[in-house]
């Protein structure tokens, strides 16, 4: 099962409705672990340190700080990207689906939008 981090800002609502249909779903957000107010590229550095996929509603910035880690030669365990005004219901479904059927390595140095 994946391991995720939730952005700063993405919608509260979606983790919470992922906790509640899967309690033991590995999910921390940057709130949680002393990255309040971080840059990207801080939350990317600490997202690859302890292997988890980044999720984030930054379409603007969080991508191209993920390809320059990349383009580096620095880890980069995977950044999910969903638009804000995806309905909350769907964007659960699918982060649900990607943790269930998708192994970590899978995403390793990749940025991609949510849904596929």
């Amino acid at each position: 099962m994946l391991r995720l981090l939730a952005d700063e800002n993405f919608n509260g609502d979606i983790v919470r409705g992922l906790l509640l249909r899967h309690p033991d779903l590995d999910i921390v957000r940057v709130q949680d672990v002393g990255l309040s107010s971080a840059n990207d590229p801080d939350v990317l550095a600490w997202a690859a340190e302890n292997k988890r996929v980044v999720l984030t509603h930054d379409r603007a910035t969080m991508p191209d700080h993920a390809y320059e880690r990349v383009a580096a030669g620095e880890a980069m365990a995977g950044v999910f990207i969903l638009n804000d005004r995806f309905p909350v219901g769907h964007a659960i479904e699918e982060i649900l689906l990607l943790a269930a059927c998708t192994e970590q390595a899978e995403w390793s140095d990749r940025a991609v939008h949510v849904p596929l």
